[in-house]
């Protein structure tokens, strides 16, 4: 359930439920957001009123990043800064926690609440922010973006209302979706092995038991322990298929295949996941909708669920 505050956002969005984003008259507020989730969600509430820039593209490894003299340049001027916070963007906050005495910058997922969140593996006193593979979870985000454009700019408050609105919305039914296609995975294949432990909410919300070669930040070591020991899992539990991730070099997944394979057991990539950043600028799988509707259609399928060939609305590989 959602804190007092996104409650209050979210009942004077009942005013006005649009079927596409409402959009206003005045000059866009510059936003600049680190991810292209956080991205989208400013697009989808902000609609017209905002110019958003996102600083990682597709394939970009947050955990990874730190930002550029273009970064920089953009943050400065932005009338918003919008990033994630849990420790996403490590190599940045000490930057962001500076620029906050200048400019308005917004972690916008430390609003939620703690107890919906996992603990980190490599740090005790943090979290795993990878709460975008729960469309329950983002839902807390989106309207903290919300709140942080009302914010910014108060005189469009009942037009980003009415756009958080429809957008959650199209939550629920990615939400929805998603258990409808995963319903159809067996048991006994309900096993999803990925590059490193982006999907934990994911598998909490949709029961299935995931593990990560690397730990929740792909800055953590991939020892050869580790796949041996995730070698021994696959072929004694007879797994066959595991995933590659878009913002992650498969080396160690080759590797995990290929040490399945000395012991007998043919493994094969059952696709490419959108983890930590979504698809190419311009695409379906672009959007948070689509980059989770990718997701959700992909893993079904591979691990024994009958899907449809386009995802929840047939727009899946649909290209620009």
């Amino acid at each position: 359930m959602l804190n007092r505050r996104h409650t209050l956002l979210g009942m004077g969005a009942m005013v006005a439920l649009a079927a596409t984003p409402v959009a206003a008259s005045d000059g866009p507020l510059t936003v600049v957001a680190t991810t292209g989730m956080i991205a989208d969600a400013a697009r989808q509430i902000g609609a017209a009123e905002v110019e958003v820039t996102a600083l990682m593209g597709a394939g970009v490894d947050p955990h990874a990043y730190r930002q550029t003299r273009s970064d920089i340049a953009a943050m400065t001027r932005a009338d918003l800064v919008l990033w994630h916070g849990l420790y996403l963007e490590a190599q940045m906050e000490d930057f962001f926690h500076s620029l906050a005495r200048k400019r308005e910058v917004v972690a916008v997922a430390e609003a939620m609440p703690k107890d919906l969140l996992r603990g980190h593996d490599d740090y005790a006193d943090k979290y795993d922010p990878h709460v975008w593979m729960s469309p329950e979870l983002w839902k807390h985000v989106v309207s903290e973006v919300a709140r942080a454009l009302t914010e910014a700019r108060p005189a469009s408050a009942d037009l980003f209302a009415a756009n958080l609105a429809r957008h959650l919305g199209e939550l629920d039914r990615l939400s929805e979706y998603g258990r409808k296609v995963v319903a159809g995975v067996p048991d006994s294949n309900r096993v999803l092995v990925t590059a490193h432990d982006a999907f934990g909410y994911f598998g909490r919300d949709y029961g299935f038991e995931v593990l990560g070669i690397q730990g929740i930040s792909t800055q953590s070591e991939a020892g050869l322990n580790r796949i041996g020991a995730l070698v021994d899992v696959l072929v004694e539990r007879q797994i066959k298929a595991v995933f590659v991730e878009t913002s992650v070099a498969d080396r160690s997944m080759r590797a995990l295949i290929e040490g399945a394979a000395a012991k007998g057991h043919d493994v094969v990539i059952g696709g490419e996941l959108f983890s930590d950043a979504m698809g190419q600028d311009g695409t379906y799988e672009a959007t948070y909708v689509g980059m989770l509707d990718h997701n959700f259609t992909t893993i079904a399928g591979a691990l024994g669920a009958d899907v449809p060939t386009g995802g929840m609305d047939g727009k899946l590989g649909a290209g620009h």
